[in-house]
């Protein structure tokens, strides 16, 4: 099949990740904050497609999460029930043509993925926090902002965040 035309076949890839200010993302396996209005973002925004983890990521959630297919990338094939393993960014590309796939985490699966991403559903946490794991850093020339939503801390989320969507510029689009 001539998968030029339009690209039609291909895989969508997404990312999706909550960062404080010092690009932290996780802290010995955890979140470093507590944020229910982003983990109920994170599920709006990726149900009902797969979901690409790394193993340590897997094992921080500790199950499945329900409504996705959940797709952990391991170099070791012990088998997890409820979840699909696969060893490298081309079996999960291949798998999923016509889909899109969203990369949650953690810091290696993202800097692995990050050259094949469209589109990045970006939390920025106002906050420096402790960590242990980083988001990579972006080249924001590649990078346009389509949408961004601010929210404030309240009496359930500790911190303000925004919540942005970057679209990679295309090649076209970069031409002066």
């Amino acid at each position: 099949a001539d998968q030029s035309a339009g690209g039609s076949l291909m895989t969508r890839v997404s990312l999706i990740v909550a960062m404080g200010t010092s690009r932290v993302i996780g802290n010995e396996g955890e979140i470093p904050w507590n944020l229910p209005a982003d983990l109920a973002y994170f599920k709006k925004i990726t149900m009902g497609h797969p979901i690409v983890m790394g193993r340590k990521t897997y094992e921080s959630i500790g199950r499945p999460l329900p409504g996705r297919r959940n797709i952990v990338l391991s170099r070791t094939q012990s088998l997890i029930p409820g979840v699909e393993l696969f060893s490298s960014v081309k079996e999960v590309i291949e798998a999923f043509s016509e889909e899109e796939i969203f990369i949650i985490g953690g810091g290696q699966i993202y800097e692995t993925f990050l050259s094949c991403v469209e589109t990045i559903y970006l939390t920025e946490v106002a906050g420096d926090f402790q960590g242990d794991a980083f988001f990579p850093e972006l080249d924001l020339k590649e990078w346009e902002e389509i949408s961004r939503r601010d929210r404030f801390a309240d009496e359930k989320n500790q911190h303000d965040c925004c919540f942005r969507v970057l679209k990679r510029v295309s090649a076209s689009n970069s031409v002066i």
